[in-house]
């Protein structure tokens, strides 16, 4: 009796201890990252014209439009969690160059943004690992970047050039 009632307790108490953790994190996430900055920054652009101007001041090779399925297929999330978005990409297979920017709906759904847009760079990199070294190697560089409801992700040359170029089309409140 005194051994059920032991595994018993046990067992509440490690249920109790998993929920708890579980809890903290999702709580600390959502405060943390995405709910907090979704006030601190306003742009009054849409995603495309941002791309267009930067694509305007930033030379790149020949990109094309990225839209509906593509971006599922592509991205690994489903669009409808986007407001909007633009997504430029090269036009031949011999470039990695990329530049997107989404506007997520809901800052909860900015984790799974990222998450895809981690998995579209890995996919870039595999393609060209043993094809282009020198776009492999740019692959590799790309960068992410998350302001209030945006999520911005460029593969290039000048990435840094277009990350002050994404800043500057924020006001911070």
């Amino acid at each position: 009796m005194k051994k059920s009632y032991f595994a018993f307790m046990l067992v509440i108490a490690l249920g109790l201890v998993l929920t708890a953790c579980s809890g903290s994190k999702n709580s600390d996430a959502n405060s943390n990252s995405s709910a907090h900055k979704e006030n601190q920054f306003t742009t009054s652009k849409t995603t495309k014209e941002m791309v267009d101007g930067m694509l305007a001041k930033i030379e790149q090779p020949a990109l094309i439009e990225m839209t509906g399925d593509m971006v599922k297929q592509m991205y690994y999330f489903d669009p409808a969690l986007l407001e909007e978005y633009t997504i430029m990409s090269p036009m031949m297979n011999v470039k990695t160059n990329e530049v997107a920017i989404f506007k997520v709906k809901d800052a909860k759904d900015i984790a799974a943004v990222e998450a895809g847009i981690k998995k579209r760079a890995e996919d870039i990199q595999k393609t060209f690992e043993t094809y282009l070294q020198d776009q492999y190697e740019n692959a590799k560089n790309y960068k992410l970047v998350t302001k209030g409801n945006y999520v911005f992700f460029v593969i290039s040359e000048s990435a840094d050039q277009f990350v002050t170029e994404f800043d500057s089309y924020f006001e911070q409140k």
